[in-house]
């Protein structure tokens, strides 16, 4: 009798685990079909669940809320890409070796807004790289 319990105990923790995780993944594509539509995320208050999402903590989070703000094809403005250019330098001199899809999780953007701030460093000759395509490694000269 005490074995049933407990598997009524278990099949029904893992119901709700999943009936959780399939909330979390219906939000996550609604988010994605609205990032794509260009509309307004939703208020940060109406979140559901704890606080163990972790995505937007990093320091470059303005600078990626920014630029989901332009029309489609327009440029940043040149400030912006000066600032994440000093952020991406600082951020390869602290962390040697890293690739770039690391270094967008520790900055807290993406490896796209990186794209331009790497060739312009890379140009300036302020950091050089070791590797090839994704396995690419960023070191401080």
């Amino acid at each position: 009798m005490a074995k049933t319990d407990i598997d009524d105990r278990i099949r029904g923790m893992l119901e709700a685990f999943a009936g959780d995780l399939a909330n979390l993944i219906r939000e996550s594509a609604m988010q994605s079909v609205r990032d794509a539509l260009g509309g307004e995320p939703p208020a940060r208050g109406g979140r559901r669940g704890g606080g163990g999402g972790g995505g937007g903590g990093g320091g470059g989070g303005a600078a990626s809320a920014a630029s989901r703000r332009l029309a489609k094809g327009a440029k940043r403005p040149p400030d912006e890409i000066v600032k994440l250019t000093a952020q991406l330098l600082d951020y390869v001199k602290a962390n040697k070796g890293e690739r770039i899809e690391q270094i967008a999780k520790g900055m807290g953007v993406s490896t796209r807004e990186l794209n331009l701030p790497v060739k312009k460093l890379i140009a300036g000759k302020s950091i050089r790289t070791r590797g090839q395509k994704r396995a690419t490694q960023y070191f401080p000269k």
